[in-house]
C-alpha cells in the first residue's frame, strides 16, 4: 500500500535511490557476506539432495571438504585451476576496454574461437613444412589478426550507421561456430568432424609444467592492460566516451575512431586467448573450444569493475566455483545439473550483493493516513 503525503501524491511502501558512493571497505565486506550465505545455501541444497539420493556424506562439512578439494586437492588440480584462471582471465582482460566505453561486446566466445580457428589453421597448411619458431609466430600472427577482424566488423557498423552492437557481436558468434564446422568438414575427411591433435605447433614448456608459459604471458597482459586503462591517453579517451560521447566530442576526442580502435585491440586480445588454447592446450579445433568462456568472462568482467587487478579474484572466484562443483557431483555421483545449480545459487548471492552496493532501500514511515 501506498501513502499519500501533503501533496496528495501517494507515497510507495518501499522505494529504492541510487547511492552516490560506498567505502571500499563496506563493500568489500558486503561481497564477502554474500559469497558466505551462498557458500552456507548451497551446501544446505547439495547435502539435502544427497541425502535424498542415499549418498549422504558423514557430515555437512564433507561437502565442503569436496568443494575445496575439486581446485586444491592436489598440485595437479591446482595447476588445471590456474590454466583455466588465466584462461578466463585472458577473455575477460580482452573484453574489458570495450565495457569501460559502454561498447557491449558480447561476442568474446566467437571472437576467441576465430582465433583457434586461425592459429590451427596455419597448423594445418604449413605444420612440419617451417621452422617450429617460425610456425608458432604464424599462428599467433594469425590469430590475432582473426580476432581483430571479428571484433572491428560490429565496430565499423556501430562507428558508421549506430548498429546494435549487442545483438551484432552476438550473431558474430554463430557466424565463428558455423565457420568452424565448415572447415572441420574439409579438413576431417573420414567425416567424423573431430581433428586429432596437430603434431607441431605446441607452445614449449616452461621447466616441467606445460601451463607456466600461459599463466605468465596472462599475468603480464593483466599488469600491462592495468596500466593501459589507467595510466595512457587511449585509456582515458576509453573512459570519456564511456561516461559520454557529447563530453567526448566536447574535449575533441573522435568517438568513432576510439570506438574502431578500442575493438580491434579487445578482438586481437581475444584472438591471443584463442592462440594460448589453440596451440597451447588443445593443438586442434571444435566449436567447443571456447566451452562458453566468452560468456562467462563478461560476469568476470563485471564483477570485477572492469579492473584488471580485481578481475584476478573474480576469475578465480568463478573457476573455484566450477571445479569445486564438479568435484561434488564426482564425489557423491549426483546428477550432472547439480554443479550448475551450486555455482548459479552462489552467483545469485554475488550478483544480489551488487545491488545492495548500487542502491539504498528505503521504507515508508509512519502510519497511513487516507485523505
Amino acid at each position: 500500500m501506498s501513502k499519500a503525503n501533503k501533496n496528495g501524491v501517494r507515497e510507495p511502501l518501499i522505494h529504492l535511490s541510487k547511492r552516490d558512493s560506498i567505502h571500499p571497505g563496506k563493500a568489500l565486506v558486503i561481497r564477502l557476506i554474500a559469497v558466505v550465505l551462498g557458500l552456507v545455501v548451497c551446501g544446505l541444497v547439495a547435502f539435502l539432495l544427497i541425502e535424498r539420493l542415499q549418498q549422504k556424506p558423514e557430515r555437512i562439512g564433507d561437502f565442503y571438504y569436496s568443494f575445496i578439494k575439486g581446485a586444491f586437492g592436489t598440485s595437479r588440480k591446482f595447476w588445471k585451476f590456474l590454466k583455466n584462471v588465466s584462461i578466463l582471465l585472458c577473455i575477460s582482460l580482452a573484453l574489458t576496454p570495450a565495457f569501460r566505453m559502454r561498447f557491449w561486446n558480447i561476442g568474446g566466445e566467437g571472437q576467441t574461437l576465430i582465433g583457434v580457428l586461425a592459429c590451427i589453421g596455419v597448423d594445418f597448411y604449413w605444420g612440419g613444412k617451417l621452422p617450429e619458431p617460425l610456425l608458432l609466430v604464424l599462428m599467433l600472427l594469425a590469430a590475432l589478426a582473426a580476432g581483430a577482424l571479428w571484433g572491428t566488423i560490429p565496430a565499423l557498423f556501430k562507428a558508421k550507421w549506430g548498429t546494435n552492437e549487442t545483438l551484432f557481436t552476438l550473431m558474430m558468434n554463430y557466424v565463428a561456430t558455423f565457420l568452424v564446422s565448415f572447415f572441420l568438414m574439409i579438413w576431417v575427411t573420414s567425416g567424423s568432424g573431430v581433428l586429432p591433435q596437430m603434431k607441431t605447433g605446441k607452445l614449449p614448456t616452461l621447466g616441467d609444467n606445460s601451463y607456466l608459459l600461459i599463466i605468465l604471458i596472462v599475468l603480464a597482459l593483466t599488469i600491462a592492460m592495468y596500466v593501459y586503462l589507467r595510466y595512457s591517453k587511449h585509456g582515458y579517451e576509453i573512459s570519456v566516451v564511456g561516461e559520454s560521447v557529447r563530453t567526448a566530442q566536447y574535449v575533441g576526442i573522435n568517438e568513432k575512431k576510439v570506438i574502431i580502435r578500442t575493438m580491434i585491440l579487445s578482438g586481437a586480445l581475444c584472438g591471443l586467448a584463442g592462440y594460448l588454447i589453440g596451440a597451447g592446450l588443445d593443438l586442434s579445433v571444435s566449436a567447443d573450444s571456447v566451452g562458453g568462456q566468452g560468456f562467462t568472462a563478461i560476469m568476470v568482467s563485471w564483477l570485477g569493475k572492469f579492473n584488471p587487478l580485481a578481475m584476478i579474484l573474480t576469475s578465480g572466484l568463478i573457476q573455484v566455483l566450477n571445479q569445486g562443483a564438479a568435484q561434488i557431483s564426482q564425489d557423491f555421483d549426483v546428477p550432472g545439473a547439480l554443479p550448475n545449480v551450486i555455482v548459479g545459487i552462489i552467483l545469485f548471492f554475488i550478483i544480489g550483493s551488487e545491488f545492495f552496493l548500487n542502491y539504498r532501500v528505503h521504507f515508508r514511515k509512519g502510519k497511513e493516513t487516507v485523505k
